[in-house]
């Protein structure tokens, strides 16, 4: 699922991306980095050191920039070929890990369900135990339905670190935001924008991951196809899976923004699709919305049917955002 870690034979960590996967392959993105590994990734790193029992590990400044992503395919295309898939689906190159080199899962509520469990803690577990449950307990989403993930999740945090955490479904997830927003009307909590707040001077992150019965579609229902970069503004129709991650939005009101886009009115986008993260749940039903991406054919591969999306984060290119406007 979407935020599962897991470590690999070469001692690298990635997190899986999405929910549509090849049957033996993951989707995912590399997070972490052996330090021996350093001379293979000519990338700038951030100077503090991860420690997961004796790997030492580095973290890239910029994960999902698009000269990243390009840099990192070329990287394994290079030195470790398995690693490197060509979807026929997606038409892309991509990193996608092989099962047969995956050494250990991290899932997110089973990370959350050891550090409940676990006799012993530090400053920061307890920490993210307490907001855990004051989440819980307020919300009433059930703490089945909770999770944990980042450094902390795989033990390998520093006092520094944030307590990075997950709810699952999009109703949790909206029980969860609402929740939040009026424990800091009450004072509970300070510091709350868009999926985070501060807990007793922590920064605390929640992102949603779709639970099993929310996965509708599977790798190889739709073949996707590449067209050309677009630039428009529309209004958002429908947020109800804009949480996630990839994060959909149904639109509407499509207006283009310069002559390209203006030359592709016959092929109009139902949906906007964002790979980045940080474009989860930006914007509401209602809002209206800047795009630049790249405009893709969806073709259901049963029903023969085509249709048309906006994806931000293509990696080709890094000027690809969403930005709410005014009227």
């Amino acid at each position: 699922m979407d935020g599962d870690a897991f470590l690999t034979k070469h001692n690298l960590i990635f997190y899986t991306f999405g929910y549509q996967h090849p049957f033996d392959r993951v989707f995912a993105f590399l997070k972490y980095i052996p330090t021996q590994l350093q001379p293979r990734f000519p990338l700038r790193f951030i100077k503090r050191r991860w420690q997961l029992g004796s790997i030492e590990l580095l973290r890239p400044t910029k994960l999902y920039s698009a000269k990243n992503f390009q840099k990192m395919r070329e990287i394994f295309r290079r030195d470790l070929p398995e690693y490197v898939y060509f979807s026929p689906f997606l038409q892309k190159e991509l990193v996608s890990p092989p099962k047969n080199v995956i050494r250990k899962v991290y899932v997110p509520n089973q990370c959350l369900n050891t550090l409940f469990k676990s006799k012993r803690h530090d400053r920061l577990q307890k920490l993210a135990l307490e907001t855990v449950t004051l989440l819980l307990v307020e919300s009433k989403v059930p703490l089945e339905d909770f999770g944990l993930h980042g450094s902390l999740a795989l033990n390998m945090h520093s006092a520094e670190s944030d307590i990075d955490l997950v709810v699952y479904g999009a109703e949790n997830f909206r029980t969860l935001e609402a929740t939040v927003k009026r424990l800091f009307k009450e004072g509970e909590l300070d510091g709350v924008t868009r999926n985070r707040g501060d807990y007793k001077g922590k920064v605390f992150v929640y992102n949603a991951v779709r639970k099993l019965g929310e996965v509708k579609v599977q790798y190889g229902d739709y073949k996707y196809l590449p067209i050309s970069p677009i630039l428009l503004r529309c209004r958002v129709k429908d947020d109800s899976e804009a949480m996630f991650r990839p994060a959909i939005y149904q639109i509407t009101d499509y207006q283009p923004l310069n002559l390209a886009s203006s030359s592709l009115i016959a092929k109009t986008p139902k949906t906007v699709v964002s790979m980045i993260g940080c474009y989860r749940n930006v914007a509401r039903k209602g809002d209206r919305i800047e795009v630049s991406g790249v405009l893709e054919q969806v073709e259901n591969m049963k029903k023969g049917k085509v249709n048309y999306q906006v994806v931000v984060g293509s990696g080709t290119r890094e000027e690809e955002y969403i930005w709410r406007v005014s009227d």
